[in-house]
């Protein structure tokens, strides 16, 4: 779906057609996408007819272009479509707080459970998970593992009374002092009505202040009666959508669970312990479109920051829209405790769009090693100011690197991108604050 819909934003800015011949392209290839995506056609239908209404309707203020505008446009109705500026409260409203964690066999829903214990941790609160999956072998000890890894509590019993261990580990929890408990339960399916009426009686018996759904995104629209069927068994408090970085369907799932009512408040990007985040439909959306996410970026810069080094590049991309290779060196080691490559690089502005998700596919965390090479040898003076850097700096920076002056190129051509992209978004929030300025008077 990403792919789809940020080619279609591509040929709209890039079409030498005229406003209205553009929309309509664009609405037919935005149709397409999302149907292509699993999101249900009766919410297609009604999402592109808004689009489009809007797009020939409303005019731009002054000093916006119609083009501009009308991405404004895109953006504003796919945020509403999954849930627009309703944005998850994530903080227990109470100490102790518990969560249980449901969800069919197969979804992610341990994985999840360690994630969150990870969320939590990274925040301050004292964290206990509760293993009370009985049926899937080695259900404990994976959790257990989690737990280990993430440097939590953890509590679980031999043999098969699910309710009785939810029930004494949420007590044990209690007694440690534990601030966010888990409780991890058995995958189920909609049918298995044993299941289900086990995960009626464990909530029953522990009584947790919030029941969180895991839903796989590949299932699409069957997140819809799936989330429905759940949430007849045990209210549903929350949701989280796993899988969202390899699978077309992520926005039929997303879509699907949305009509529904219940909040998504997670989802996951990715099999690391660090890849949960916070779902903001805007700023989801924003990735969609090739937009970047830098608030989401600098986020999670804080957690790994260094030698005070990430708050200074945050005030300057922020407030000064200032980025050079010296930035970039000081970042280098952070950046690769963050994941791939990739993720970083559809988070920067702009890059999303000048980058297809092909060309990102590509791309190769190892470049990072490469990339702090060229760094290293190039001089205190061609950090601060790459506008020096001729080809025969190229040549000694390569040879002194051990790379080639292709590579230099390629590094020295993906910084001047971005740098670009960040001006370019650094001159629009200008632009749409005096606007927002204008229209306040």
């Amino acid at each position: 779906m990403l792919e789809g819909v940020r080619d279609a934003v591509r040929k709209f800015l890039r079409s030498s057609a005229d406003y209205e011949t553009s929309v309509n392209m664009f609405v037919k290839e935005l149709q397409k996408t999302l149907i292509k995506s699993d999101v249900n056609v009766r919410l297609v239908l009604q999402l592109t007819r808004r689009i489009k209404e809007r797009a020939l309707k409303e005019k731009p203020p002054p000093g916006a272009s119609r083009r501009d505008w009308f991405i404004k446009i895109v953006y504003e109705e796919l945020a509403n479509l999954f849930g627009g500026d309703v944005e998850p409260d994530v903080k227990p409203k109470k100490i102790p707080w518990v969560i249980m964690m449901v969800g069919v066999q197969g979804s992610g829903k341990t994985t999840t459970t360690g994630k969150l214990a990870r969320f939590y941790k990274v925040r301050g609160y004292r964290v206990a998970l509760v293993a009370a999956d009985t049926y899937r072998p080695g259900a404990k000890d994976q959790l257990r593992q989690l737990a280990e890894r993430v440097g939590v509590l953890f509590y679980t019993e031999p043999g098969d009374d699910a309710v009785g261990i939810a029930k004494r580990g949420v007590e044990w929890a209690k007694k440690k002092g534990a601030e966010i408990i888990i409780v991890d339960t058995a995958g189920r399916h909609r049918k298995e009505a044993d299941l289900l009426k086990e995960m009626e009686d464990i909530a029953k018996e522990i009584n947790p202040d919030e029941v969180m759904l895991v839903i796989d995104a590949s299932i699409g629209q069957q997140a819809k009666p799936l989330a429905e069927t759940f949430h007849k068994t045990t209210p549903i408090g929350s949701i989280v959508i796993t899988k969202l970085d390899g699978t077309a369907k992520g926005g039929g799932a997303l879509s699907a669970v949305a009509v529904t009512g219940a909040p998504i408040k997670f989802i996951g990007t990715g099999e690391k312990l660090d890849e949960l985040e916070v779902f903001k439909p805007k700023k989801f959306v924003a990735r969609i479109l090739g937009l970047g996410d830098l608030e989401g970026l600098l986020e999670r810069l804080k957690e790994i920051e260094e030698g005070g080094k990430l708050e200074e590049l945050s005030e300057k991309i922020m407030e000064k829209g200032e980025f050079t290779l010296q930035d970039l060196y000081y970042q280098i080691i952070s950046v690769k405790k963050m994941g791939s490559l990739k993720k970083l690089l559809q988070m920067l502005p702009g890059v999303g769009l000048a980058m297809s998700d092909k060309i990102l596919g590509q791309v190769d965390d190892k470049v990072l090693d490469k990339w702090l090479a060229i760094l290293n040898s190039m001089t205190m003076e061609e950090l601060k100011k790459p506008s020096i850097i001729n080809r025969s700096r190229m040549r000694r920076i390569a040879i002194g690197s051990g790379t080639s002056v292709r590579d230099v190129e390629e590094l020295l051509r993906q910084y001047n991108m971005t740098k670009k992209m960040i001006k370019q978004l650094k001159r629009k929030k200008g632009l749409l604050a005096k606007l927002m300025n204008q229209m306040g008077e």
